[in-house]
Parts: structure tokens; sequence; C-alpha cells
């Protein structure tokens, strides 16, 4: 066994167990470590052969980490930062001119983008970079000066400021022509299913919708959840739209939509999962990238009380449904 014949334990190993913990799953274990689950499950087996014991209880396709297993998991991720943030340290960072921005794709696309001539009209002396931040991979912050990020609970790194940017309530959204052709407000479950549910990632999202604000009656239990899924929030987006579905949306992400028009919103009921949007500030010693890295985050909260622009004022009403 691997337990009795390596002296140390298998790095690659426990790389995997702390991100199957940290993220919930061996699926966003593997996307996070850029393998296939059949590697992370492996790297599962070695460490378990390395202790000579099991790390989850396993029940069919079902797995939950042991206790001994979330204590080591939890040291493994304060070990990996440190590990991380001394590696920084000893990496110098290229000379750079611009601001390196690093935003998820909804508010890239949705938020950030749109706004951004205002700030450069605001602040055309500072040079910027918008690159991509993976929900679910880590960020390295020795290339990054300011991230935009999706956490469930306030995200903790070392020495990186945390600032809640906005709140990702959710609620049902379609196009104006797919609720006019429905010819009501939706009001029960059979009728968002009539519309079409469009899910982002999988099916939990308008499970706990219903659940919460139309209880787990007949007519929910009845309910298959059928629609199409969307791996990414722009691509779910652009399926309601276009008039494909009704798809569960952060208001906060999608209000230039339901500004001019384009989104209805179709309920007052909320699901709130305790994920939010947060904007993350990297620590620097250079005065320049600091001075305009304060410029941007005033701009930022600034910005969110701003309309993008006006709001259409034919815009459709649930009144006229």
């Amino acid at each position: 066994m691997l337990g009795t014949g390596m002296a140390t334990p298998p790095l690659n190993a426990l790389r995997a167990l702390e991100a199957v913990a940290r993220l919930g799953s061996f699926r966003a274990a593997a996307e996070s470590l850029f393998v296939t689950q059949s590697a992370i499950s492996h790297q599962i087996r070695n460490i378990e052969d390395w202790l000579q014991k099991p790390l989850f209880e396993r029940e069919g396709n079902r797995t939950r980490l042991l206790p001994h297993g979330v204590d080591l998991a939890r040291s493994l991720t304060a070990a990996f930062a440190e590990i991380d943030t001394a590696c920084n340290r000893a990496r110098d960072r290229k000379p750079s001119q611009a601001l390196v921005i690093a935003a998820i794709p909804s508010v890239a696309t949705c938020w950030l983008i749109p706004r951004l001539s205002r700030f450069r009209t605001a602040h055309p002396e500072v040079e910027f970079r918008i690159v991509y931040a993976m929900h679910g991979r880590d960020i390295n912050f020795n290339d990054v000066d300011l991230a935009f990020v999706f956490s469930k609970g306030k995200p903790e790194f070392p020495q990186v400021e945390t600032q809640l940017f906005l709140d990702a309530k959710n609620a049902p959204v379609c196009s104006p022509s797919l609720l006019q052709r429905l010819g009501k407000r939706p009001e029960t479950p059979v009728d968002f299913q009539q519309m079409g549910l469009l899910h982002d990632g999988s099916t939990d999202g308008w499970k706990a919708w219903l659940q919460g604000s139309m209880g787990g009656g007949a007519a929910h239990s009845a309910l298959t959840f059928d629609g199409a899924t969307f791996e990414d929030f722009n691509l779910l987006r652009a399926a309601a739209l276009s008039g494909q579905g009704v798809a569960l949306c952060p208001l906060s992400i999608i209000k230039p939509d339901l500004d001019n028009g384009s989104l209805v919103q179709v309920s007052d009921h909320l699901l709130v999962d305790g994920y939010d949007y947060y904007l993350l500030s990297a620590p620097t010693e250079d005065p320049r990238i600091l001075h305009q890295a304060a410029l941007f985050r005033a701009w930022v909260l600034a910005e969110r009380e701003l309309p993008l622009i006006s709001p259409r004022q034919d815009r459709f009403s649930l009144n006229d449904a």
C-alpha cells in the first residue's frame, strides 16, 4: 500500500482533496485543477491508501467527507494559501503601466464593459487591462490588481481586501414577447413550466425557488423540470432575451435589461442562496497602481447607484399581460 511505501504524502492527491472539500464536488475540483473527474477519484484513492483509512463516506453515487477528512482539508487550504503567498512574494511581477482588472464573464459582459466609457471619460490618465476571472478557479494576485468574483459568503485571501459589490438575489425573468404569448402573469408551477424553464448549470435553482415561493404541493412535486441547461450565465441570459423560456437571474446584473424592457421580472419572490458578487483588491507597494486602483474602486462603488441608460418609457409592463 502507498502508506507503507511513501515517506511523505502525495502532493497531487492532497491538492485534489483540498479542491474537493473547498468546492464541494469531484466535478468542480476537476474543473479547477484542469483534470478529469476520474483523475480526481484516483488521487483521492491515493491519499486514502497513504493514510490507510477512508476520507469519504460513500453511499451509492454520493460521497460525504468524514470529520477527520474535513479537518485535514481545512489545514491543507491554509497551507496551500501560505505556499502561494510565499511563491508570489518570491516572484517578481513584470513592470506594467496598466491596471489589471479580472472579472467573471457575467460581470464583465453585463455590468462592467458597458460602463467602462464612463470611467475612461472620468479618468483618461488610467490605463487598464480587462481579463477573465473564472468562477471556481484561483486568481493569481501577483498578476491581477482588482478582481470581481462570485462567492458564497465573503471570500478570504491573505492580505487581499474584500468589498461587497452587488447582491445576487435571483428572480424569474423572461422576454416581453414570451409573457405576451402566455397571456397572463404566471402564478402556479405549471404556468412557469409552460413558459419553459431555463436552467443555470442544474435544476437546483428552480427547485429551490418553487419550493420557497410556492411550497411543496402536488403541483410542484409533479413537475419534471424539463428545459435547456446552460453552463454559463451569459448563455442563459441570451436564451432568455431571445424568448426561449423563463430564467432565474440576479436582478443586480440584469438591471439594464429590465430598465430597457428587454427582460421582464414575472414574480416578486426572490431566491437568496448566500452567493453575492465581491470586489477584491490585491496588495501592492507600487504607489501608481495603488492610486489607480483606489480611483477605480471609488468609481465602481458610485456607479452601482446609477442606471446604465435611462429606462424606456414604453417598456412592457406586467399590467399589460
